[in-house]
């Protein structure tokens, strides 16, 4: 099981060397580059098979055993996230072969999209606080690095904005890493989760939890802390808009997740109901920005703050039905925030523009198109029978057996404001007339619709057959409720027990 633990970070790293070394000859780059892809996805996807039938999966690195040295865990909820990283890898790439010039090729996009990946999986996979940083530091990098390339304008200011925001995070994080470990000695997550009960300073603990909360937040994009994910994802080519959409935001929600049901449990009553009222706050925000807006990629963009509410709702109710939620949100949004992205390219592609104001006419001229953007579009609304239906449900009814009126309202407006917003592009880019002073010479999408049917397929299979994710988030959840599976893979079976949490 070893190889299968290191295969989601070794894969995309061979990748990027490959197509460094192949920098001439770009058909033999993009055979590399698929060829990464397609092997990751086969590789995460068996990590899940061997996790789901033999439970967590750790190995060390080096000959340190644990708490020293590297530690790589795959429980459940990273390789559910794995596979969708791989599966979003393959098809963002396949959109971006038809689309990336042969200048940001020649470049370094495929070894950035590729170490990307690689960054992505590292964080899903580390099994201590510093790997974590590490790999957010190479997120931060590729991404950036990924958001200048073509040196526009308007890239160069949006990506000043997110790289100063993002420093911001990872200085919050480093000094609640650097406290944490002056207090407990280690910064092996399944030892801290021993270590910290026992430490005997609740009022520290919290403070660090709240560092953390924003070092994270800033990463997942929550109110208020969102400001700089509008500002960046509109200005890049929309493949790399589509992959930032579908995946950044979730590695720090996976980290909120991690840290909030692993370490910080020991007084629920505060650091959950702050979460909540980030959730809420960070739902209703989020769908004005983008009600507010008139450029699609603007539009989504505000979407995924909006969404990532829902998933940090889902947190800070921590009961079972709400954990199950949250991951069966995260799973559903990654698949339909990047289909909406690679859709919006596809109508950008036909009219021009990404402004509402000047598109119109594609119901009339493109109706496979229009079919194409109402599955993620009535998805991300949450209308049944798509995942998202299932998605928004599941979080309404864990908050609803909470109590948690407050945020069941604000989530049913973020709900209503969303169907809104999706309207608004419908109506604006599809069902009226394009504008005389827009129409031009038609324009051949047929290739990059395979990615588009590939996710709305995906997007209806989870509607129509909700019930094996849901099996699966269930079972995830039950595990990051009683964390004593975590600790034992590990630590091995003479670490300490830890309680079951409440």
């Amino acid at each position: 099981m070893m190889h299968l633990l290191v295969l989601p970070i070794l894969i995309p790293l061979v990748t990027a060397i490959a197509v460094l070394l192949s920098t001439r000859v770009p058909r033999l780059q993009r055979t590399w580059s698929l060829l990464g892809s397609v092997g990751l996805l086969a590789a995460t996807i068996a990590l899940l098979h061997g996790v789901w039938g033999h439970g967590i999966q750790h190995v060390q690195m080096g000959t340190w055993t644990a708490p020293f040295g590297i530690t790589l865990v795959a429980d459940l909820l990273s390789a559910v996230l794995l596979v969708v990283t791989g599966l979003m890898g393959v098809a963002v790439l396949l959109y971006a072969m038809g689309t990336i010039d042969a200048g940001r090729e020649r470049s370094g996009f495929h070894a950035l999209y590729h170490l990307l990946l690689m960054g992505v999986a590292g964080a899903f996979l580390a099994g201590d606080l510093f790997n974590l940083y590490v790999w957010f530091e190479v997120l931060l990098i590729t991404s950036f690095v990924l958001l200048v390339l073509g040196t526009d304008r308007a890239q160069v200011r949006g990506s000043v904005t997110y790289v100063l925001v993002n420093l911001v995070a990872s200085l919050c994080f480093l000094l609640a890493v650097g406290l944490l470990y002056g207090m407990a000695g280690t910064l092996n997550l399944a030892d801290l989760a021993v270590r910290l009960p026992e430490v005997g300073a609740p009022g520290l603990v919290t403070a660090i939890a709240m560092l953390f909360l924003v070092a994270f937040g800033i990463k997942a994009a929550v109110f208020p802390l969102f400001f700089w994910l509008p500002a960046a994802y509109h200005t890049p080519p929309i493949a790399i808009s589509a992959l930032f959409a579908g995946l950044l935001t979730k590695v720090g929600v996976y980290a909120l997740i991690r840290v909030f049901t692993l370490l910080f449990t020991q007084d629920v009553g505060y650091t959950h109901t702050i979460l909540l009222v980030v959730a809420s706050l960070t739902m209703v925000t989020g769908v004005l920005g983008a009600v507010a807006q008139a450029d699609v990629r603007k539009i989504l963009s505000f979407h995924i703050v909006s969404q990532i509410g829902y998933m940090v709702m889902g947190l800070a109710l921590f009961t079972p039905l709400a954990l199950l939620g949250a991951i069966f949100y995260i799973v559903h949004h990654i698949v339909v925030k990047t289909n909406l992205f690679l859709v919006g390219g596809v109508a950008e592609r036909i009219v021009g523009h990404f402004d509402l104001g000047q598109m119109g006419g594609l119901y009339r001229s493109r109706p496979l198109l229009a079919v194409l953007f109402l599955v993620p579009a009535l998805s991300l609304a949450g209308l049944p029978p798509l995942s998202g239906f299932w998605a928004k449900l599941i979080i309404l009814q864990a908050g609803l057996e909470a109590e948690a009126y407050f945020a069941v309202g604000a989530a049913l407006i973020a709900g209503i404001l969303t169907l809104v917003s999706m309207t608004k592009i419908w109506s604006e880019a599809f069902w009226k007339p394009l504008p005389v002073e827009a129409t031009g010479a038609p324009v051949s999408v047929r290739g990059l619709l395979v990615p588009v049917v590939l996710l709305a397929a995906v997007t209806i299979a989870i509607g129509l057959y909700a019930e094996p994710l849901a099996v699966l988030a269930e079972r995830s959840a039950a595990e990051l409720l009683d964390p004593s599976a975590y600790i034992t893979a590990v630590l091995g079976a003479d670490a300490p027990v830890a309680a079951t949490q409440p």
